[in-house]
């Protein structure tokens, strides 16, 4: 499937969506589904995330140290509470689940930082032909706040013209691609320093082609990921 196609299908598809809200926005696709989880689901999601966490790392060389002082950590996509929010992340794009990388959690406590960037792969950078054997581009972007923020941590777009604060529940959705399915640069975002509280979030992205590629594991324990 290209990723024009997946573009118009994946928007299609959210637009058919009553639950779902279009940012009046012409740069770029990004969409609004309010109160996607619940407190529970929340809840659970920042527990393991401040269990799991650590230093956030960049996949390419950056000279800015402050580029991005966030925590970070992978939740286990197989343990059945977290499969459950992944898969239906998944189905609600209508995107293949074995396309979605695994889940990140990150969080954000005062003065940190996610300076401007895509979520998109520079394919002229080294790293482009290790992207390529493991599912090619990212093509969707999901992310979900975790909780309210006292102060700061919105996330922003410049080009794009849209600045999104943080509100529990609150899933964000855009296309890193334009129509044509080259990356767009709009798409260029920042997730802003906190000022005040902490700031917990989760992000899911999907590659143009299948991510996992081998044989579903049956789940065996907490913590583990295969």
């Amino acid at each position: 499937m290209s990723r024009a196609r997946i573009g118009r299908d994946v928007a299609a598809r959210l637009e058919a969506n009553p639950f779902i809200k279009k940012a009046k926005v012409d740069a770029a696709q990004i969409y609004y589904f309010p109160d996607y989880l619940n407190d529970a689901e929340c809840d659970m999601l920042v527990e393991r995330i401040d269990a799991n966490r650590r230093p956030s790392t960049l996949l390419a060389t950056h000279d800015d140290p402050d580029f991005r002082t966030s925590d970070s950590c992978d939740l286990d996509r197989w343990a059945p509470e977290i499969r459950a929010i992944d898969e239906r992340l998944a189905h609600l794009l209508g995107i293949p689940p074995e396309h979605g990388e695994t889940m990140q959690g990150q969080r954000y406590a005062v003065g940190q930082q996610f300076r401007a960037h895509c979520d998109y792969f520079h394919e002229t950078e080294a790293y482009w032909q290790d992207m390529v054997d493991q599912g090619g581009q990212r093509t969707w972007t999901a992310m979900i706040y975790l909780n309210e923020v006292d102060e700061g941590g919105a996330t922003w777009f410049p080009r794009a013209g849209i600045r999104v604060a943080p509100r529990k529940g609150l899933l964000l959705m855009w296309n890193n691609m334009l129509p044509d399915g080259s990356p767009n640069y709009d798409t260029l975002h920042e997730g802003m320093a906190v000022l005040e509280g902490t700031k917990y979030i989760i992000t899911k992205w999907f590659r143009e082609n299948a991510w996992i590629r081998t044989a579903v594991p049956t789940y065996t324990s907490p913590g583990r990921e295969s």
